[in-house]
Formats: C-alpha cells, sequence, structure tokens
C-alpha cells in the first residue's frame, strides 16, 4: 500500500478538477447544439438550467465542487495502489491508471446511461471521451504529485 500525504492529495484532487473543468468547457463547446435543442430540455437539471439560457454561476461552482470531490477519490486511490499500477515510468503509470479507472467506472456508467437516458448517442459518446481524457491527463497529474 502506498503512503498518503494530504497536501498533495489536496493538490492532485484541485488539479483533477481544473482539468476536468477545461475539458467539459471545451466538450459543451463543441455540443452546445445539443443542449439546446427543444427535445431534451426537460432532461436537464435545474441546478445546469433553471431557466431556458446558459447555465448560473452556480452550476461551475458546483462543478468546481463535484470535480474536486471526485479528484479527491482518484487520487487517494492512486495513493493506495500506486504500486501496484504496472508502468516503469510516473507517465505511463499515470496514463495506465486513469485508463483502468475509465474501463471500470466510466464504460460501464456511459453504457448504463445509453440504456436509462434518452439523450443523443454521440452526445454520450463525446462525454466518454472527456471522461477518458480527463482521466488520462488526471491520472498523470495525480502520479506525478503522489510518487
Amino acid at each position: 500500500m502506498g503512503k498518503i500525504n494530504k497536501w498533495k492529495i489536496i493538490l492532485s484532487a484541485a488539479l483533477f478538477a481544473i482539468i476536468g473543468q477545461i475539458i467539459h468547457s471545451i466538450g459543451a463547446f463543441l455540443s452546445m447544439g445539443y443542449y439546446t435543442m427543444p427535445d431534451y430540455l426537460a432532461v436537464w437539471s435545474k441546478l445546469m438550467m433553471p431557466t431556458a439560457g446558459p447555465p448560473p454561476l452556480s452550476f461551475t461552482l458546483y462543478s468546481l465542487l463535484f470535480g474536486f470531490i471526485g479528484g479527491l477519490l482518484f487520487a487517494i486511490v492512486y495513493a493506495l495502489l500506486k504500486f501496484s499500477v504496472p508502468g516503469r515510468t510516473i507517465v505511463k503509470k499515470g496514463l495506465i491508471y486513469g485508463f483502468l479507472v475509465f474501463l471500470v467506472g466510466g464504460i460501464p456508467g456511459y453504457l448504463a446511461l445509453i440504456l436509462l437516458i434518452n439523450l443523443p448517442f454521440l452526445l454520450i459518446l463525446l462525454w466518454a471521451i472527456e471522461s477518458l481524457v480527463i482521466n488520462l491527463l488526471g491520472g498523470m497529474v495525480v502520479a506525478a504529485l503522489n510518487k
């Protein structure tokens, strides 16, 4: 088991949240057409769209908070398992860890989303790609900070 340095975990979580916010913002820009389609307006949460139009500032703050919580979990699990993650370099270890997290959490989650929520397949695919990119970049950052 790896040793956990709480300050490195907190920094890792903050950077993970920032990476996630940037990637999700780019993804939202690329897929904005889906968010404004009348067929799907009822799907979006009241936090994201309390009224028609762009999300309020509170949505961004919640997104950062939730990204930070996800980053904490991501970093803590890495710190506990880092000696079990294959790879000779920190970059490879981070990429492998991020990919493994995506395989275990991302793919099953997005497959369930396809089954349960009436959203366009291409939007869900874009979200899955965003998640993969966040996990890969986040994995490298977490691995570098938690050697």
